[in-house]
């Protein structure tokens, strides 16, 4: 029998605390049924608009859009305890943000293009692949699974954009090119005032669509957000 200690495998998640709260404090809390994740911005009637990433079963996400967006798309997920793969050809971008993430801890880790190791996700420790690849993302090793959901974010419409749309459960759209949007309209069935109203869209504005669901968000950072990434801008 060896005393050989078997090397650790995928993403090392990080170590909280345990939580206590005094009894007669309970009354106080609430849990969000239906509307938990992590909250993206405000729509139009200033309400909250949250994206479910954790879920036991895969979940896709394109992003067609800015830097911006999706790292503070990654740092609220960190936020929410889940372990943050960002699969990434200009790592220099993202070193900032990842080593900020968590207070310390190790929850946002960094991957060379097709370097992203099995994260071992699971409904205790769920895991966000960021794939920030470029406009001709390849066919990553690791794709979406239960409780691993995969944003991919493209800065402009691409070839490969429709095939990511139509097999994504959400789409985020922001400020792109009247032939691009009029392309997306036809891809993502939208309506011609929304398509329309694409190549308009100010810094932090997205439209994001579920199918029949079509939400216009406006995300705005938080002090500590606009501290580390700037204010919100489309192009990088």
């Amino acid at each position: 029998m060896s005393n050989r200690t078997e090397p650790r495998r995928g993403l090392r998640g990080p170590r909280h605390a345990g939580h206590t709260v005094a009894a007669d404090h309970l009354g106080a809390l609430s849990l969000p049924v239906g509307d938990d994740g992590v909250i993206i911005g405000n729509d139009a009637n200033n309400k909250p608009q949250l994206i479910g990433f954790h879920r036991p079963v895969p979940y896709d996400v394109t992003l067609i859009g800015g830097l911006w967006t999706a790292q503070v798309l990654a740092l609220r997920a960190a936020g929410t305890g889940a372990r943050v793969a960002v699969e990434t050809g200009r790592v220099q971008a993202w070193t900032t943000p990842a080593q900020a993430a968590g207070a310390g801890l190790e929850c946002v880790s960094l991957y060379d293009v097709g370097r992203v190791p099995p994260t071992g996700a699971t409904v205790g420790s769920p895991v966000v692949v960021v794939r920030d690849c470029g406009m001709r993302p390849p066919r990553g090793r690791v794709v979406s699974s239960p409780w691993q959901s995969v944003l991919t974010l493209l800065p402009y419409l691409s070839p490969v954009a429709p095939r990511l749309m139509r097999s994504s459960a959400l789409v985020g759209i922001q400020r792109v090119s009247p032939g691009e949007a009029e392309q997306i309209g036809r891809i993502l069935g939208l309506a011609r005032a929304e398509y329309e109203a694409l190549p308009t869209l100010a810094d932090g504005v997205t439209l994001w669509v579920a199918g029949r669901e079509h939400h216009w968000v406006m995300t705005n950072p938080t002090d500590a957000e606009t501290g580390l990434l700037g204010t919100a801008r489309r192009m990088d």
